[in-house]
């Protein structure tokens, strides 16, 4: 009983250290809008890539409502960019007037909050592209999280 135990009590020390890393992680992509260039190329690739994810004629654009002025400054040249890389013609974009939650704050520090990016939908939206920098973040972590572990702890003994 004590050998379970102690077992688990690793396997949670490990658990926590994980969710620690993690959480950093999503610390650190708070920063990534503060650098308004890097930040604007960013937000004019998450946009290309999610329109060839998509690969509609019309989509719905959110965004952070603080990202609004970026989004709009790279819109046409995102556009067009698409249009080349699928060899289609620019797709119509509409920028919804619902925005995206606002990076997390002490007074809404338990409540929705959204790190950055953009999310696209088909106009029917059927179809919904998450490309948040949150969503990212998770994917990562659930993708290379054996990695992660492996890394970190060695081996697992089966």
């Amino acid at each position: 009983m004590q050998l379970n135990a102690s077992r688990i009590k690793v396997l949670q020390a490990q658990d926590d250290l994980v969710n620690s890393m993690k959480e950093a992680a999503s610390k650190e992509l708070l920063h990534v809008s503060n650098h308004h260039h890097s930040y604007e190329r960013l937000l004019k690739d998450l946009i290309v890539q999610s329109l060839l994810r998509l690969k509609e004629s019309s989509v719905l654009l959110r965004c952070r409502k603080v990202d609004l002025p970026l989004v709009e400054s790279v819109l046409d040249s995102a556009m067009e960019e698409y249009a080349k890389k699928a060899k289609v013609h620019p797709p119509e974009i509409i920028v919804d007037n619902v925005h995206l939650p606002p990076a997390p704050s002490h007074q809404n520090a338990h409540g929705p909050f959204c790190s950055g990016g953009v999310v696209l939908a088909s106009r029917d939206g059927k179809i919904v592209f998450e490309n948040t920098l949150d969503a990212r973040l998770d994917v990562v972590f659930r993708k290379k999280l054996p990695e992660i572990r492996k890394s970190l702890f060695g081996q697992v003994a089966a």
